[in-house]
């Protein structure tokens, strides 16, 4: 089939082969063959079968194909039980009645689930989580002492160094990605039957919570504690509100660049190739296109997580009404990973143009200095600095002088200003020294998430 046939763009357009391992149709099939196996393997323990024919069941479990399981399910209408039947074909006769025995198919659907959801974080997406998270690191660490004027509210605030601001981040996902290896690791499983009660696995073994305990245990996967014929939906919720709000952490990040791109601002900007092409009919554009594309990708995929909310509600023992939308997680993976790829290929390019730091920094520094003068004259016990302050900052605005030169020369703030030592003022005239912790912070941030996470 031609890919450009497909219909949703993230197979014709978006996620790589890779992905297909843990993320396609036939890795769900995989993971629920690999489950069937586990159970045949525990059957052992329990005496109910020979190791032979676990062996047998185990060795067709591996060969399943998911073109075959659609096969079988056209013709009897039921997928787990049409993955059973594929298997059953494989092995002979003997190793029959021990496939898929005593099970019901959210044994096997919700614990290959957790299984295949568990791999996919630790395997595939925290790998590269973490090489964006060094990517960060490296450049928070470059920069901690390039000052930036901050900005909140879309205005010039307080000086800060584009390390602080990178450092940020960098703490920002390394909280998410310890958040998602924590809802990973603690994913959930069950073989407990129709209404999880053990009812059938109560007539073929002795200690059916044992026989949960091996399945799960051949897995390295935890055992729900309680369970109806679904585990209980809170562990995958977590995992996936996790890989939401690490999408997050990436989307404002992008936002936060593509803005600093911006014309008037100047501060980064993507690397751009010699021959590639901003706009159809606009030769000179450089767009910030891979920030805007991660950005539109979580406007996707953030909604969806309204679906996992709903999906936690079930009636009683079970409805079917989460059949369908579940298997549409494998998307809000694939979209992360996508948007974490593109965001590492680009921030180890990002350009960052100090030159501009400094001219904006420049232009703001008349205003920004309102603050430590306001801190420095209260220190001195100006009564109302806050307002004389702001006061001057009035005045500056009409005559465009400095505020520090207005406050030198006022003769209510003389007398307070002659209490400034030599360091107050000239920090008044140099607002750049102005930053605070921003470099010890920056080193600190950087430094405990690379213990963190073994960097």
């Amino acid at each position: 089939m031609d890919k450009f046939d497909l219909i949703s763009p993230l197979d014709y357009r978006y996620a790589h082969g890779k992905y297909s391992d843990f993320l396609g149709e036939n890795a769900r099939v995989r993971y629920q063959a690999r489950v069937e196996a586990a159970l045949a393997k525990a059957l052992v323990r329990q005496g109910v079968c020979s190791a032979k024919i676990a062996g047998e069941i185990a060795k067709a479990a591996a060969k399943v194909r998911a073109s075959e399981v659609y096969a079988e399910e056209a013709k009897i209408k039921h997928d787990v039980r049409a993955l059973a039947n594929v298997i059953r074909n494989k092995v002979p006769k003997e190793a029959r009645p021990f496939v898929h025995f005593g099970a019901t198919s959210y044994d096997i659907v919700d614990t290959a689930s957790a299984l295949r959801y568990k791999d996919t974080t630790l395997k595939l997406l925290l790998p590269e989580l973490k090489k964006l998270q060094k990517t960060w690191i490296k450049i928070a660490l470059r920069e901690k002492a390039t000052v930036q004027v901050g900005r909140t509210h879309g205005q010039f605030a307080s000086p800060i160094t584009f390390g602080f601001f990178m450092a940020g981040y960098v703490n920002r996902l390394g909280d998410r990605i310890s958040s998602l290896q924590w809802c990973a690791e603690n994913l959930k499983g069950k073989f407990s039957g129709a209404v999880g009660a053990y009812n059938a696995t109560s007539l073929i073994v002795k200690d059916p919570l044992k026989l949960e305990a091996d399945i799960m245990g051949e897995l390295s996967l935890k055992a729900s504690l309680h369970s109806t014929q679904i585990v209980e939906p809170e562990s995958l919720e977590d995992l996936m509100h996790c890989v939401m709000s690490c999408f997050a952490v990436l989307a404002n990040f992008a936002d936060d660049m593509r803005h600093l791109q911006r014309s008037e601002i100047s501060e980064v900007a993507e690397s751009f190739g010699s021959r590639q092409v901003g706009s159809s009919t606009m030769p000179h554009k450089r767009n910030p296109i891979n920030f805007e594309n991660v950005k539109s990708l979580y406007k996707q995929f953030m909604p969806r997580m309204t679906t996992i909310y709903l999906d936690a509600v079930s009636e009683h023992q079970r409805d079917l009404t989460n059949s369908a939308s579940a298997r549409f997680i494998p998307e809000l993976y694939a979209g992360l990973l996508v948007s974490t790829e593109r965001l590492q290929k680009v921030s180890e390019n990002l350009v960052v143009d100090r030159k501009s730091m400094k001219e904006n920094f420049s232009r703001a520094s008349g205003s920004i200095i309102a603050e430590p003068l306001y801190m420095l004259l209260a220190s001195k016990g100006h009564t109302n600095a806050h307002e004389a302050v702001r006061l001057l900052t009035l005045k500056a605005g009409k005559s465009g002088e400095k505020i520090s030169m207005l406050a030198l020369a006022s003769p209510e703030l003389r007398p307070y200003m002659a209490k400034f030592s030599k360091k107050e003022l000239q920090l008044i005239d140099n607002p750049e020294k102005y930053t605070g912790l921003s470099v010890k912070k920056t080193v600190q941030v950087c430094a405990y998430w690379k213990k963190k996470l073994g960097r």
